[in-house]
Protein backbone atom coordinates (compact mmCIF):
# COMPACT_ATOMS: atom_id res chain seq x y z
CA UNK A 1 0.00 0.00 0.00
CA UNK A 2 1.15 3.54 -0.99
CA UNK A 3 1.88 6.10 1.88
CA UNK A 4 -0.98 8.44 2.74
CA UNK A 5 -0.68 11.61 0.67
CA UNK A 6 -0.29 14.16 3.52
CA UNK A 7 -3.11 17.23 2.87
CA UNK A 8 -3.83 20.21 4.97
CA UNK A 9 -7.54 21.21 5.16
CA UNK A 10 -9.43 24.06 5.59
CA UNK A 11 -11.55 23.85 7.19
CA UNK A 12 -10.38 21.52 9.90
CA UNK A 13 -12.67 18.80 8.61
CA UNK A 14 -12.55 17.55 4.83
CA UNK A 15 -15.71 18.26 3.05
CA UNK A 16 -17.07 14.36 3.41
CA UNK A 17 -15.68 11.16 3.80
CA UNK A 18 -12.53 10.54 1.12
CA UNK A 19 -13.19 8.04 -1.72
CA UNK A 20 -10.50 5.33 -0.53
CA UNK A 21 -9.72 4.10 -4.30
CA UNK A 22 -8.51 7.62 -4.87
CA UNK A 23 -6.09 7.56 -1.34
CA UNK A 24 -4.86 6.77 1.16
CA UNK A 25 -4.81 10.34 2.50
CA UNK A 26 -3.83 11.93 5.87
CA UNK A 27 -5.72 14.95 6.24
CA UNK A 28 -4.01 17.20 8.65
CA UNK A 29 -6.83 20.10 10.19
CA UNK A 30 -6.03 23.91 9.44
CA UNK A 31 -8.34 26.51 11.39
CA UNK A 32 -7.25 29.43 9.22
CA UNK A 33 -5.25 30.68 5.48
CA UNK A 34 -2.37 31.50 8.23
CA UNK A 35 -2.21 28.35 9.72
CA UNK A 36 -2.13 26.46 6.47
CA UNK A 37 0.99 28.65 5.39
CA UNK A 38 2.76 28.05 8.99
CA UNK A 39 1.98 23.99 8.58
CA UNK A 40 3.90 24.48 5.05
CA UNK A 41 6.48 26.02 6.32
CA UNK A 42 7.08 23.32 9.34
CA UNK A 43 6.22 19.99 6.80
CA UNK A 44 6.16 19.34 3.17
CA UNK A 45 2.89 18.52 2.46
CA UNK A 46 1.59 16.58 -0.67
CA UNK A 47 -1.52 18.46 -1.43
CA UNK A 48 -3.41 21.81 -0.53
CA UNK A 49 -7.16 21.81 0.37
CA UNK A 50 -8.98 24.91 0.26
CA UNK A 51 -12.83 24.72 1.12
CA UNK A 52 -13.51 28.29 0.81
CA UNK A 53 -16.63 30.72 0.84
CA UNK A 54 -15.46 32.18 -1.86
CA UNK A 55 -12.70 32.20 -4.55
CA UNK A 56 -11.54 35.59 -3.74
CA UNK A 57 -9.97 34.79 -0.01
CA UNK A 58 -7.21 32.21 -1.82
CA UNK A 59 -6.42 35.34 -4.41
CA UNK A 60 -5.79 37.28 -1.64
CA UNK A 61 -3.88 34.95 0.37
CA UNK A 62 -0.54 35.89 0.65
CA UNK A 63 1.47 32.84 1.33
CA UNK A 64 -0.35 31.39 -1.84
CA UNK A 65 2.73 31.98 -4.05
CA UNK A 66 4.55 29.83 -1.17
CA UNK A 67 2.01 26.81 -1.08
CA UNK A 68 1.73 26.62 -4.78
CA UNK A 69 5.53 25.80 -5.01
CA UNK A 70 5.84 23.34 -2.51
CA UNK A 71 2.08 21.24 -3.04
CA UNK A 72 -0.61 20.59 -4.92
CA UNK A 73 -3.33 23.35 -4.46
CA UNK A 74 -7.04 22.54 -5.06
CA UNK A 75 -9.79 25.30 -4.12
CA UNK A 76 -13.23 24.05 -3.51
CA UNK A 77 -15.43 26.87 -3.44
CA UNK A 78 -17.96 29.20 -5.56
CA UNK A 79 -15.56 31.48 -8.12
CA UNK A 80 -16.06 33.05 -11.63
CA UNK A 81 -14.45 31.47 -14.62
CA UNK A 82 -11.94 34.79 -14.35
CA UNK A 83 -11.40 33.85 -10.71
CA UNK A 84 -10.78 30.36 -11.81
CA UNK A 85 -8.23 31.24 -14.64
CA UNK A 86 -6.44 33.49 -12.12
CA UNK A 87 -6.10 30.85 -9.86
CA UNK A 88 -4.91 28.65 -12.36
CA UNK A 89 -2.60 31.12 -13.81
CA UNK A 90 -0.82 31.31 -10.34
CA UNK A 91 -0.32 27.81 -9.84
CA UNK A 92 -3.20 26.47 -8.34
CA UNK A 93 -4.11 22.57 -9.60
CA UNK A 94 -7.77 22.58 -9.71
CA UNK A 95 -11.13 24.55 -9.15
CA UNK A 96 -14.15 22.84 -7.77
CA UNK A 97 -17.18 23.78 -6.89
CA UNK A 98 -19.15 23.76 -3.47
CA UNK A 99 -21.10 21.40 -4.41
CA UNK A 100 -18.11 18.73 -5.36
CA UNK A 101 -19.22 14.93 -4.44
CA UNK A 102 -16.74 13.20 -2.11
CA UNK A 103 -15.87 10.62 -4.32
CA UNK A 104 -14.54 13.73 -7.10
CA UNK A 105 -12.96 15.54 -4.50
CA UNK A 106 -10.86 12.51 -3.86
CA UNK A 107 -10.03 12.01 -7.67
CA UNK A 108 -9.25 15.79 -7.93
CA UNK A 109 -6.93 15.63 -4.74
CA UNK A 110 -4.87 12.44 -6.26
CA UNK A 111 -5.01 13.73 -9.80
CA UNK A 112 -3.60 17.45 -8.67
CA UNK A 113 -0.88 15.62 -6.66
CA UNK A 114 0.20 13.30 -9.41
CA UNK A 115 0.08 16.29 -12.01
CA UNK A 116 2.30 18.39 -9.80
CA UNK A 117 5.16 15.36 -9.29
CA UNK A 118 4.90 15.40 -13.17
CA UNK A 119 5.71 19.19 -13.15
CA UNK A 120 8.02 18.92 -10.54
CA UNK A 121 9.67 15.87 -12.49
CA UNK A 122 9.88 17.20 -15.23
CA UNK A 123 11.35 20.73 -14.75
CA UNK A 124 13.92 18.44 -12.97
CA UNK A 125 14.69 17.15 -15.70
CA UNK A 126 15.62 19.72 -17.92
CA UNK A 127 16.56 22.05 -15.55
CA UNK A 128 19.78 20.06 -13.79
CA UNK A 129 22.80 20.50 -13.95
CA UNK A 130 23.90 17.12 -14.54
CA UNK A 131 27.82 17.57 -12.92
CA UNK A 132 26.30 18.88 -9.85
CA UNK A 133 22.90 17.55 -9.53
CA UNK A 134 21.60 21.00 -8.44
CA UNK A 135 19.16 22.95 -10.56
CA UNK A 136 21.48 25.28 -12.81
CA UNK A 137 21.93 29.17 -13.54
CA UNK A 138 18.60 29.26 -16.12
CA UNK A 139 16.46 27.37 -13.30
CA UNK A 140 17.24 29.38 -10.77
CA UNK A 141 16.33 32.65 -12.91
CA UNK A 142 13.18 31.30 -13.77
CA UNK A 143 12.27 30.34 -10.71
CA UNK A 144 13.01 33.73 -9.46
CA UNK A 145 11.02 35.09 -12.40
CA UNK A 146 8.11 33.24 -11.48
CA UNK A 147 8.39 33.84 -7.51
CA UNK A 148 9.12 37.63 -8.22
CA UNK A 149 5.97 37.83 -10.33
CA UNK A 150 3.60 37.18 -7.23
CA UNK A 151 5.62 38.70 -4.53
CA UNK A 152 4.86 41.95 -6.98
CA UNK A 153 1.18 40.77 -6.13
CA UNK A 154 1.95 39.75 -2.49
CA UNK A 155 4.94 41.51 -1.62
CA UNK A 156 6.96 39.88 0.99
CA UNK A 157 10.94 40.23 1.93
CA UNK A 158 12.82 37.14 -0.01
CA UNK A 159 17.04 36.95 -0.65
CA UNK A 160 19.45 35.53 -2.95
CA UNK A 161 22.77 34.84 -1.40
CA UNK A 162 25.29 33.83 -3.81
CA UNK A 163 28.61 31.82 -2.22
CA UNK A 164 32.00 31.31 -4.26
CA UNK A 165 34.52 28.78 -3.25
CA UNK A 166 38.31 28.71 -3.04
CA UNK A 167 40.26 25.68 -3.12
CA UNK A 168 38.49 23.15 -5.75
CA UNK A 169 41.69 23.75 -7.82
CA UNK A 170 44.20 23.04 -5.22
CA UNK A 171 42.51 19.93 -3.89
CA UNK A 172 42.46 18.69 -7.79
CA UNK A 173 46.20 19.65 -7.94
CA UNK A 174 47.05 17.60 -4.73
CA UNK A 175 44.33 15.11 -4.90
CA UNK A 176 43.01 14.48 -8.43
CA UNK A 177 40.20 15.67 -10.41
CA UNK A 178 37.85 13.29 -8.57
CA UNK A 179 38.96 14.28 -4.94
CA UNK A 180 37.47 18.17 -6.46
CA UNK A 181 34.39 16.55 -7.07
CA UNK A 182 33.67 14.99 -4.55
CA UNK A 183 35.06 18.54 -2.25
CA UNK A 184 31.90 20.01 -4.33
CA UNK A 185 29.59 17.95 -4.03
CA UNK A 186 29.82 17.46 -0.17
CA UNK A 187 29.15 21.33 -0.31
CA UNK A 188 26.22 21.41 -2.22
CA UNK A 189 25.28 18.29 0.43
CA UNK A 190 26.20 20.64 3.78
CA UNK A 191 24.53 23.81 1.95
CA UNK A 192 20.92 21.57 1.39
CA UNK A 193 21.37 19.89 4.81
CA UNK A 194 21.35 23.33 6.33
CA UNK A 195 18.51 24.99 4.63
CA UNK A 196 14.86 24.10 4.85
CA UNK A 197 13.15 21.89 2.14
CA UNK A 198 11.02 25.00 0.59
CA UNK A 199 15.13 26.90 -0.09
CA UNK A 200 16.52 26.49 -3.31
CA UNK A 201 20.36 25.45 -3.61
CA UNK A 202 21.22 26.33 -7.40
CA UNK A 203 24.96 25.68 -9.07
CA UNK A 204 25.96 28.93 -10.96
CA UNK A 205 29.06 28.17 -11.92
CA UNK A 206 31.75 26.10 -11.64
CA UNK A 207 32.97 27.48 -7.76
CA UNK A 208 29.69 29.45 -6.49
CA UNK A 209 26.28 28.48 -5.49
CA UNK A 210 23.26 30.43 -5.08
CA UNK A 211 20.65 30.04 -2.26
CA UNK A 212 17.65 31.63 -2.85
CA UNK A 213 15.09 32.44 0.67
CA UNK A 214 11.84 32.45 -1.12
CA UNK A 215 9.82 33.04 2.44
CA UNK A 216 11.92 34.79 5.40
CA UNK A 217 9.96 36.65 7.90
CA UNK A 218 12.35 40.09 7.90
CA UNK A 219 15.16 41.49 5.64
CA UNK A 220 17.91 40.76 7.49
CA UNK A 221 17.43 36.79 8.12
CA UNK A 222 19.14 36.71 4.33
CA UNK A 223 22.36 38.23 6.40
CA UNK A 224 21.67 35.91 9.11
CA UNK A 225 21.81 32.68 6.89
CA UNK A 226 24.80 34.23 4.57
CA UNK A 227 26.82 34.23 7.61
CA UNK A 228 25.36 31.11 8.74
CA UNK A 229 26.32 29.04 5.27
CA UNK A 230 29.04 30.68 5.17
CA UNK A 231 30.97 29.19 8.02
CA UNK A 232 29.46 25.84 7.67
CA UNK A 233 31.28 25.78 4.27
CA UNK A 234 34.34 27.01 5.82
CA UNK A 235 34.51 23.99 8.10
CA UNK A 236 37.09 21.03 6.97
CA UNK A 237 35.87 18.54 4.38
CA UNK A 238 37.47 14.99 4.76
CA UNK A 239 38.25 13.72 1.56
CA UNK A 240 40.23 10.84 0.21
CA UNK A 241 41.33 10.50 3.92
CA UNK A 242 42.22 14.11 4.26
CA UNK A 243 40.92 17.32 5.52
CA UNK A 244 40.19 19.71 2.80
CA UNK A 245 39.50 23.47 3.59
CA UNK A 246 37.08 25.74 1.47
CA UNK A 247 37.78 29.56 1.51
CA UNK A 248 34.18 30.92 1.41
CA UNK A 249 33.01 34.51 0.42
CA UNK A 250 29.17 35.67 0.29
CA UNK A 251 27.29 38.18 -1.54
CA UNK A 252 23.75 38.95 -0.45
CA UNK A 253 20.81 40.52 -2.59
CA UNK A 254 17.32 41.12 -0.86
CA UNK A 255 13.87 41.80 -2.52
CA UNK A 256 12.65 44.54 -2.86
CA UNK A 257 15.56 47.03 -1.37
CA UNK A 258 18.38 45.78 -4.01
CA UNK A 259 16.03 45.05 -7.19
CA UNK A 260 12.69 43.51 -8.40
CA UNK A 261 14.03 41.14 -11.30
CA UNK A 262 16.02 38.41 -10.47
CA UNK A 263 18.54 39.36 -13.14
CA UNK A 264 19.69 42.86 -10.85
CA UNK A 265 19.77 39.98 -7.68
CA UNK A 266 21.76 38.33 -9.09
CA UNK A 267 24.34 40.76 -10.25
CA UNK A 268 24.49 42.22 -7.41
CA UNK A 269 24.68 39.34 -4.90
CA UNK A 270 27.36 38.00 -7.34
CA UNK A 271 29.41 41.03 -6.82
CA UNK A 272 28.64 41.17 -3.56
CA UNK A 273 30.36 37.88 -3.31
CA UNK A 274 33.79 38.69 -5.63
CA UNK A 275 34.13 41.55 -3.52
CA UNK A 276 34.32 40.02 0.15
CA UNK A 277 36.52 38.82 2.18
CA UNK A 278 37.14 35.04 2.44
CA UNK A 279 36.32 32.90 5.25
CA UNK A 280 38.44 30.04 6.04
CA UNK A 281 40.15 28.20 3.30
CA UNK A 282 42.71 27.47 5.94
CA UNK A 283 44.83 30.64 5.20
CA UNK A 284 45.65 29.02 1.40
CA UNK A 285 42.87 29.98 -0.79
CA UNK A 286 43.71 32.84 -3.06
CA UNK A 287 41.12 34.24 -5.30
CA UNK A 288 43.31 33.49 -8.18
CA UNK A 289 42.08 29.75 -7.13
CA UNK A 290 38.72 29.83 -9.19
CA UNK A 291 38.35 26.13 -10.63
CA UNK A 292 36.07 26.11 -13.68
CA UNK A 293 36.26 22.24 -12.82
CA UNK A 294 32.91 20.01 -12.57
CA UNK A 295 31.95 18.37 -9.82
CA UNK A 296 29.00 16.03 -8.95
CA UNK A 297 26.48 15.74 -5.89
CA UNK A 298 25.75 12.88 -3.40
CA UNK A 299 24.44 12.16 -0.06
CA UNK A 300 27.95 12.90 1.18
CA UNK A 301 28.14 15.09 4.30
Amino acid sequence: MSAPLRVLVLPAAPPGPPAADWGPFDFVPCTTLDAVGAGLREQPADAVLLALPDATEALRWPALSHAVLEAAVVVVGPATPMQAVQLLQLGVQDVLPPEVAPTALARALRLAVERKRLEQAARKAYATDLSTGLPHHTQLLEHMAHLLALREREPAPMALIVLRVDGLARTAAQLGAESANVLRRKAAVRLRAALRASDVVASIGGDAFAVLLAWIDAPQDGERVAAKLARSLAEPFNVAGRLQALGVSAGLASYPEHGKDADTLLRRALGQAAQAAVLGGGGLARRVDRSAGTAANDDEG
